[in-house]
């Protein structure tokens, strides 16, 4: 097992911090880690797209899991596929798409590992429908502070402790996940724009029974009678019958998205990928009017549905030499209103965000730490050198808390400790399980001395 001094960050490449980074290779090694760590602890870290402090260990050590990387057993008859933790939710598309199956659940990037998306219990378009990803999960195998490896099933308390628990209850070794049957590795996608918020959340809400997949990208910089406007995009997997002839020969190979032309238009804007206020309302109007008023049935590759981010290299430095704060809370449907009054305050104070996206979630999961509930989510990035970025975020928190919302932990950078309870009420139990299971700290991590968790 290779071991390193590194400085690593989170995807927003805010706070970076040194760490020395195992590379285990087999479970023996893993646990050789874990009992060798020092007295700062732990923690596992996937492909790095957490966009805070959750898989860094100022100090302590980190184990890199990607060199645990092996597809162990596929039924291709019931979609359940047994892998390594570090199999990252791109290969598991690129073998299992040509058989008929699809992830239950992919975030905005496909480039996490599987133990990432557990421990973060990761959410996508199509929450309402699907839940996150940890209700497609039939186990794991997890490493605990004792040197135990478990098998750990829905159900049971450490389940619900470890799936949201961003890698503080052990190490996840291997998992067995439940896919989505389809018929080809298309998508068919229906466009539409919206004038200002509430036209947008009204449409959203009206299709989200109707749709498997729907989500909105938010116009944060438009002001007046068009605050809030966006782009509502809402899919399903294509059917067979709907593909031209030449690809029902092929109806499930897998292409990645190429780069899509947006990213030339923000260097255009953005030379060295500084966003300013102009730059971004620039960018934001260009999106907003190149989109479709309505458009039906538009043949869309998976990629470029699910992840157009993923096509351009170093899309983290697009928005800013100084990294970037990635912003994401959730409130309950009848507070809806605190979404407004957030997106107004953004709104009137020109922060140059280009990229937010608006979901509807449906039931919460049983993770004690999970983020969605059901309600409104919107995530939004801002250029981490923003003046009084951090005092207006801390507004924000306070607004969402006292709405009984929450800020998502796996993309937290800044949150204060004292808001936390209140986001989150299950925060005792996942303590005092934690406590039980590793009284003397083996995993830690940046996020978790910052939160006191």
């Amino acid at each position: 097992m290779s071991v390193d001094t590194v400085s690593l960050t989170g995807w927003g490449r805010t706070a970076p911090t040194a760490a020395l980074r195992f590379h285990p290779r087999s479970h023996e090694e893993a646990v050789a880690a874990v009992r060798g760590c020092g007295p700062r602890g732990s923690i596992a870290r996937g492909l790095g797209r957490a966009h805070g402090d959750a898989a860094q260990n100022a100090g302590g050590s980190v184990l890199d899991m990607t060199g645990l990387d092996r597809i162990r057993t596929i039924d291709a008859g019931a979609g359940v596929v047994v892998c390594d933790a570090g199999v990252s939710l791109h290969r598991l598309m690129t073998v299992l798409l040509p058989l008929g199956w699809f992830l239950p659940v992919t975030p905005g990037s496909r480039y996490i590992t599987v133990g990432g998306a557990i421990g973060s219990d990761v959410h996508g378009h199509n929450h309402r429908t699907a839940g996150s990803f940890s209700r497609h999960v039939v186990e794991f195998e997890l490493l605990t502070a004792d040197g135990r490896v478990r098998t750990v099933h829905p159900g049971s308390a450490l389940f619900d402790a470890t799936t949201g628990g961003l890698g503080l209850t052990g190490v996840i070794l291997s998992a067995t996940l439940r896919f989505h049957p389809v018929t080809t590795s298309l998508m068919s996608v229906d466009t539409e724009r919206a004038l200002d918020l509430d036209d947008l959340m009204t449409r959203l809400a009206a299709g989200s029974r109707r749709y498997r997949y729907a989500s909105a990208w938010v116009d944060l910089t438009a002001r007046g009678r068009s605050t809030g406007r966006g782009v509502l995009t809402r899919g399903e997997h294509a059917p067979l019958h709907v593909l031209p002839a030449h690809a029902r020969r092929t109806p499930l190979v897998f292409r990645p998205a190429p780069l899509p032309p947006v990213q030339s238009i923000v260097s255009d804007l953005a030379p060295g990928g500084l966003f300013g206020r102009a730059s971004a309302a620039a960018f934001n109007e260009l999106r907003y009017r190149r989109a479709p008023r309505s458009r039906t049935g538009e043949l869309q590759r998976i990629a470029t549905f699910f992840h157009p981010l993923d096509a351009a290299p170093h899309t983290a430095r697009i928005r800013g030499r100084g990294g970037f704060v990635h912003y994401e809370f959730a409130v309950g449907d009848k507070r809806a209103d605190t979404l407004r009054r957030i997106v107004g305050r953004i709104s009137q104070r020109r922060c140059p965000s280009f990229l937010a996206v608006l979901k509807r979630f449906g039931p919460a999961g049983p993770g004690w730490l999970s983020f969605p509930e059901p309600g409104w989510s919107l995530a939004l990035d801002l250029p981490a050198a923003l003046p009084g970025l951090g005092g207006f975020l801390d507004r924000l928190d306070e607004e969402v808390a006292a709405a009984g919302g929450r800020v998502c932990l796996t993309a937290d950078s800044r949150l204060r400790p004292d808001m936390l309870a209140a986001m989150y009420p299950r925060l005792g139990e996942f303590r005092q399980l934690r406590g039980e299971l590793d009284p003397d700290g083996a995993f830690r991590s940046d996020l978790s001395r910052r939160l006191s968790l």
